[in-house]
């Protein structure tokens, strides 16, 4: 019985240490300049985020392609405006950032 305590105490802080940080997100975003075309739950001159996340719920293929959109901009995906690359942000910091914004729904 205590091996399993034990073991589901791990299993809890394994996964909480894998949720994506709101905060530590935010930061990242304001830092990179997203935040003067995006916001949480409106649109701004980019789509909502919380739309970015329903838009990509379920494909296993939307952390890689929203990295690459992020990186090197794209163009006729939410409207007439392009979405200018962002060569200079980290990866790990695009990363983080795609993964919280897949959280939104």
């Amino acid at each position: 019985m205590k091996k399993i305590l034990v073991l589901a105490a791990f299993a809890t802080l394994s996964v909480s240490s894998f949720a994506i940080d709101k905060g530590v997100a935010m930061a990242m975003a304001q830092k990179s300049g997203c935040l003067a075309c995006h916001a949480l739950d409106k649109k701004l001159v980019g789509p909502a985020w919380n739309e970015v996340g329903k838009k990509y719920a379920g494909n296993a293929a939307a952390a890689a392609q929203l990295a690459v959109k992020i990186k090197k901009g794209s163009n006729g995906i939410w409207g007439p405006i392009p979405m200018p690359p962002n060569a200079t942000v980290k990866d790990a910091d695009i990363k983080t950032m795609v993964e919280f914004v897949l959280t939104l729904k």
